[in-house]
C-alpha cells in the first residue's frame, strides 16, 4: 500500500501514471495492430467490428459504475487508516461485478443479431458484426471482475504488477490475432471472429493472473468469501459514487450509436472511416486517461485525510500534464491524418472520411483531457453527479442538432464532427464551473472534533491526548 498523503503530489501522479501509461501504450499497440489485421479483411469487416465494438462503451459504463465507486471508497478508507473497511468494499465490489457481468452477458448475447442489423449499413457488415460479437461478448463479460480488481489496486496505489499482467495479456492478444484471423501456421482462418477469440483468450489469461496476485500472501487486500454475503449498504455506497460516472459512458455509447445511425446512408466506407478514426482517437486518449486514473486515488487518499490543498493541487497538476500531451496529439492529427488512416485501409473513400474526422475532432482533445481530469477529482471526492450533468448537457446539445441536420439535403458527416467539437468545449466549461463549486463546498475542512467520523470510514476520531 502506498501512502499518497505525504510527499509531492506531482511525484505520486507521475509515478502511478507512468505505469498506467506503460499499460496504455501496449493497449494502444493492441488497438492499432488489431485494427491493422481486421483492415486486411475489407471495409465491411472494419465497419462491422467497429460497430460491434460500441458494446465496449456499454461495458465501460457498467464497469465504471462499479470501479469508480470501489476506487474512491478504498482510497478514502485507506486515507482514514481503515484497512478492514477497504477489504470489505473490495470483496463486495467483486460480488456485485460478477452479478452485473452475468446479466450483461445474457442480455448482450441474446440481442446481438438485432443490434448488428439495426446499425449496419448493409447485410454483409451486419453478418460480420454478429460473428465478432459472438466471441467478443464473453470477453467483455470477464472485464467486470478485472475492473473490480484493478479499481481496488488503484485505491491502494499499487499499479506495478497489475500493469505487467495487462501488458502480458496484450502481447498474447497481439500474437494470437493473426493466427486466428488468417490461420497463420494452423490453416484455420476464422476472420473477424478470430480477432474476438484472441481477445477472449488473452482476457482469460489476465483474469487468472489477477486472481493469483490477490491470493498471494503479500497482498494487502485478499479475496475472502466470508465477506461475500450481500451487504446492501456497501453496494449503495459504491453505486452512489459510481452510477453517475457510469452514466457518462452510457452517454458516450449513445453518442456512437447516434453517429453510426446518422452516417448509415453514406455506406460502409463512411462507417469504416469513422470506425478507424475513432479507434485511432481512442488510442491517442489513453495517455490522458492514464493521468486521470492516477489522479483519482491520489486525490481520494488526500480527501480522506482532509488535505484539501493537496486535492486542489492534484487537479492542477493533472490538467497541466494532460494539456501538454493533448497539444502534441492535436498537432499530429493535423500533420498526418490521412497517413494514420491509410495504415489500416487504403480505400480512398475510407481514408477521406477517417482523415477528415481526425483533423476536425482533434480540436477537442485538450477540452476532453481536462474533462477526464476534472471527472477523476469528482470521483475522489465521492460526488460523480456533476460530471454526469455536464455530459448530459453535452449530449442534448449534440444529439438534437445532429439528428435535425441529418435530414437536411446539404448534410455531410463532417457537420457532426464540428458539432462534437463545439459541444465538448461547452462540457469542459460546465465541468470546471461545477468543480470550482465542489471545491468550495467540500475542501474547507475545519479542525476535526473528537468523536467525529473519519471520511470514508465508520470509525470515530480519537480524542487528542
Amino acid at each position: 500500500m502506498k501512502d499518497m498523503t505525504q510527499g509531492p503530489v506531482s511525484r505520486h501522479i507521475l509515478g502511478m501514471a507512468a505505469f498506467i501509461a506503460l499499460s496504455t501504450m501496449f493497449q494502444t499497440l493492441y488497438l492499432l495492430v488489431d485494427l491493422y489485421f481486421v483492415g486486411r479483411l475489407g471495409k465491411e469487416a472494419i465497419a462491422g467490428v467497429g460497430m460491434a465494438g460500441n458494446q465496449t462503451f456499454l461495458v465501460l459504463a457498467l464497469t465504471q459504475a462499479l470501479g469508480v465507486g470501489t476506487t474512491s471508497l478504498i482510497a478514502r478508507a485507506l486515507g482514514g487508516k481503515d484497512r478492514d473497511r477497504a477489504e470489505l468494499v473490495f470483496n463486495q465490489a467483486l460480488l456485485l461485478s460478477g452479478l452485473v457481468g452475468v446479466l450483461f452477458f445474457v442480455g448482450a448475447f441474446v440481442t446481438r443479431d438485432f443490434y448488428a442489423r439495426q446499425l449496419a449499413a448493409d447485410a454483409t457488415t451486419a453478418a460480420l458484426g454478429k460473428q465478432y460479437l459472438t466471441w467478443y461478448i464473453p470477453a467483455l463479460c470477464l472485464q467486470f471482475g478485472l475492473v473490480a480488481m484493478g479499481a481496488a489496486l488503484r485505491g491502494l496505489g499499487d499499479v506495478k504488477i497489475p500493469t505487467l499482467i495487462q501488458i502480458g495479456t496484450i502481447l498474447a492478444n497481439i500474437a494470437l490475432a493473426p493466427v486466428l484471423i488468417f490461420g497463420w501456421g494452423t490453416g484455420h482462418a476464422f476472420g473477424v471472429a478470430g480477432a474476438a477469440m484472441a481477445s477472449l483468450i488473452a482476457i482469460v489469461m489476465g483474469f487468472v493472473a489477477m486472481v493469483a496476485y490477490f491470493e498471494h500472501e503479500t497482498s494487502h487486500l485478499r479475496i475472502r468469501f466470508a465477506q461475500w454475503p450481500p451487504q446492501l449498504a456497501v453496494w449503495r455506497a459504491i453505486l452512489k459514487i459510481g452510477l453517475p460516472a457510469g452514466g457518462e459512458f452510457v452517454l458516450i455509447a449513445v453518442y456512437l450509436m447516434i453517429v453510426y445511425a446518422i452516417i448509415r446512408p453514406f455506406g460502409a466506407a463512411a462507417q469504416a472511416g469513422f470506425g478507424i478514426g475513432g479507434r485511432v482517437m481512442q488510442s491517442m486518449f489513453l495517455p490522458a486517461i492514464a493521468i486521470a486514473f492516477a489522479t483519482s486515488p491520489v486525490a481520494g487518499q488526500n480527501f480522506g485525510a482532509r488535505r484539501g490543498d493537496r486535492v486542489r493541487q492534484s487537479f492542477t497538476v493533472a490538467a497541466i500534464m494532460t494539456g501538454t500531451v493533448m497539444v502534441v496529439l492535436t498537432a499530429l492529427c493535423h500533420v498526418a491524418p490521412a497517413g494514420m488512416i491509410r495504415i489500416f485501409n487504403t480505400d480512398p473513400a475510407v481514408v477521406s472520411v477517417g482523415a477528415e474526422y481526425l483533423r476536425i475532432i482533434s480540436w477537442n482533445f485538450i477540452a476532453s483531457g481536462i474533462v477526464f481530469c476534472s471527472s477523476s477529482v469528482f470521483q475522489a471526492m465521492g460526488n460523480t453527479l456533476p460530471p454526469l450533468i455536464s455530459s448530459g448537457t453535452r449530449m442534448l446539445t449534440f444529439a438534437i442538432p445532429a439528428v435535425v441536420m441529418s435530414h437536411r439535403p446539404w448534410f455531410q458527416p463532417h457537420h457532426v464532427w464540428y458539432l462534437s467539437v463545439v459541444t465538448v468545449a461547452g462540457q469542459m466549461l460546465v465541468n470546471l464551473g461545477l468543480l470550482r463549486r465542489e471545491f468550495d463546498r467540500k475542501l474547507n475542512f475545519a479542525d476535526p472534533e473528537p468523536g467525529s467520523p473519519v471520511p470514508g470510514t465508520d470509525r470515530a476520531r480519537p480524542a487528542t491526548p
